[in-house]
Formats: structure tokens, sequence, C-alpha cells
């Protein structure tokens, strides 16, 4: 997909899709769509689900409004991520919820820190991770939401 990061091979993220892009997702073999937009967003796809679903596309939209970010929102996503088909396409306005939730994902699975997190966004080409504009309390509730729980999924294991 164009403009897209594929963070491992079964999620690639990228911003607000149009039908092109979804038929060329169908095409390169994803099964899902997770969008994280709200529907009063500006350039949110009114038809995306009905788009998607007659591609034979999975389909979830989980609005990810950064204003009522909060640990049971982030853990329904990643729980919904965990169990729709894949490889899925996941997106938002400009990739840069859509990224951090992959990220986290891996993170949490792989048992990533933070740091290493950080890291493998820069491995990506992942600009935003290092980007002034992102505010200071969303990098703050991802890496304490690692913490927590990627220790948890750790030593379940």
């Amino acid at each position: 997909m164009i403009n897209a990061f594929q963070v491992n091979e079964y999620l690639t993220t990228t911003g607000q899709v149009i039908p092109a892009q979804l038929k060329q997702a169908v095409q390169e073999g994803f099964k899902s769509v997770l969008n994280l937009r709200s529907p009063d967003e500006l350039g949110f796809m009114p038809e995306e689900q009905q788009i998607a679903e007659s591609l034979g596309l999975y389909y979830v939209n989980l609005p990810l409004k950064l204003e009522a970010l909060d640990e049971a929102l982030i853990t329904q996503i990643l729980t919904v991520l965990d169990q729709i088909p894949k490889p899925a396409v996941i997106h938002c306005a400009a990739s840069i919820r859509s990224t951090a939730i992959a990220l986290l994902s891996v993170a949490l699975q792989e048992g990533l820190t933070p740091e290493q997190t950080l890291a493998r966004a820069k491995e990506l080409g992942y600009k935003f991770a290092s980007y002034a504009c992102i505010d200071p309390r969303l990098k703050q509730f991802f890496s304490d939401y690692i913490l927590k729980y990627a220790k948890a999924a750790v030593s379940v294991s």
C-alpha cells in the first residue's frame, strides 16, 4: 500500500484510506480493516464499512480520540486487533494513532520496553515518533501502558 508502514507481517498502518486502497488491500491479501477514526472527524469516509465489506474485508471502527484516551479504550482496541483476521490494515487520519496502536501491540506481544518500541518505530521510518508536535502526555501514556502490560504479557509466557 502507498504511504503505509508494515509494522510486521500481520499489521500495516496508514492514514485515511480511499476505495482504491481498499481494493488494493484485498489484492495484497489483507483480510481486515481497523478504522480508528471518529465519524465526526474531518475527512471521515462514512461509506468505508460498506465498501470494505463488499470487497470481502472484515471491518471494525473503534474511534480513538486523543482527548478521550484511557487505558480501557486502548485495551479494547488491542483486544479487537488481536482477534480480527490477519493481515490487517489499521488506519486513522495521518497514521499517527494507527501506527502507535500497532507498535503497542507488537511491544506487548514481544515484551519490548518503551525504548525498544521507539527504536522499532524509527527502524520502520515512522517519523512521527520523534516529532515535537506529538503531545508529551500521549508519549507518556503509551510508555506507561507498555511498562504495565508488557511485563504482564512476558510473565505469563
